[in-house]
């Protein structure tokens, strides 16, 4: 398969596309929509939201390490793997933009 047919297809079915990701990771912090906006505006969203999510499990964990008893260690475990999720996420739509720009880099002209 050419590289021009390979651009036309999704970058991978099983996974999440750099919008689709944006999108998601941004809705799991309860960020607005972003139709209109521009893809790096979404992007940008979306790691703010996953900077905020990593920051609130931090925050957790230290409170109930200090044995804070409005916080409970289910609430602390929860956010933790939403953080985790999160990143990989955002790790894994860095790998496949890296992936693309490399791809169109070495196409030949």
């Amino acid at each position: 398969m050419d590289a021009i047919s390979r651009l036309s297809l999704p970058l991978d079915t099983q996974a999440l596309t750099g919008a689709r990701a944006a999108k998601t990771l941004g809705a799991q912090s309860g960020v607005a929509g972003t139709q209109g906006g521009s893809f790096g505006t979404a992007l940008q969203s979306a790691l703010k939201s996953v900077s905020a999510s990593q920051n609130e499990a931090t925050s957790m964990q230290r409170e109930v390490q200090l044995e804070n008893p409005s916080v409970s260690l289910e609430q602390t475990m929860v956010a933790i793997q939403k953080a985790q999720i999160g990143f990989q996420a955002t790790v894994h739509v860095r790998n496949r933009m890296v992936q693309a720009y490399t791809d169109i880099m070495n196409m030949q002209v």
